[in-house]
């Protein structure tokens, strides 16, 4: 996840950047005034803004706000010492995910993170998917979010973000589905059918009781497994049927 930080306190800035890095999140820049911000903003990328409200520049912070979210919609965390009512009112036509005094703890942050990503997810994406199980103890710990082409899966307490089209397949173990993607595994608390299922991926197929692959990634395959990216994957009779009606015969 891709986290933009405006703050002109450098000190500040570095400690947050350290922390939020830290946590697994991804700061690619810190802004100290808003037209900066504002730059960076329009041409890159940004997965969640937190922004001081007394920042440098002809803009303060909720100004510079107001900007960003006019170019495209993000969630936004405001962390500052102001917490008059006149403050707060101007803050909240921006709609903000939070308003976190500082100075900060790390765990409301994290907080703050993860509900800010969701409720965004859920409010401003016409497409989003809330991708869950049935149980209601299974929906607490593990849960998707489908955004436009990018997954967030929920790994130790925070969102992890990457494309759909870098997974290469799923493989079940035990309880646990793991999802290999191009760069990383992550495993998630759900039989592998659920996840299959609830992952919006026409690509994906299954082909073995314990095997689903992303057929856009195959680099070859025989009779009895696939090759994907260096990975042998087992193809059984009951499903082979079925994963060669994906191909086109000529």
């Amino acid at each position: 996840m891709k986290i933009l930080i405006i703050e002109d306190e450098f000190i500040l800035a570095s400690e947050l950047c350290e922390t939020l890095e830290s946590e697994g999140y991804e700061v690619p820049f810190i802004a100290d005034n808003g037209q900066e911000a504002l730059d960076f903003f329009k041409d890159n990328n940004v997965d969640l803004v937190l922004c001081d409200i007394n920042i440098n520049g002809d803009w303060d912070g909720i100004e510079t706000v107001t900007r960003l979210i006019a170019t495209k919609q993000v969630p936004v965390i405001y962390l500052t010492a102001f917490t008059d009512n006149e403050t707060l009112e101007r803050a909240k036509q921006t709609f903000p995910a939070a308003y976190i005094p500082k100075p900060y703890h790390i765990t409301n942050l994290r907080m703050a993170i993860e509900l800010a990503i969701n409720n965004f997810a859920v409010k401003f994406q016409p497409n989003i998917k809330l991708l869950k199980d049935d149980k209601s103890e299974l929906q607490q710990k593990e849960m998707f979010l489908q955004v436009n082409d990018d997954i967030f899966i929920k790994q130790n307490y925070q969102f992890v973000k990457f494309p759909l089209n870098e997974i290469l397949y799923l493989e079940a173990d035990n309880i646990y589905t793991n999802i290999l993607t191009l760069h990383r595994k992550y495993a998630i608390r759900l039989p592998i059918g659920n996840v299959h299922e609830r992952l919006p991926m026409k690509n994906l197929v299954r082909v073995h009781r314990s095997f689903v692959v992303n057929i856009n990634r195959i680099d070859s395959f025989n009779d009895y497994e696939i090759t994907i990216q260096g990975h042998k994957v087992p193809i059984s009779r009951t499903y082979k049927d079925e994963f060669m009606k994906h191909f086109m015969f000529r």
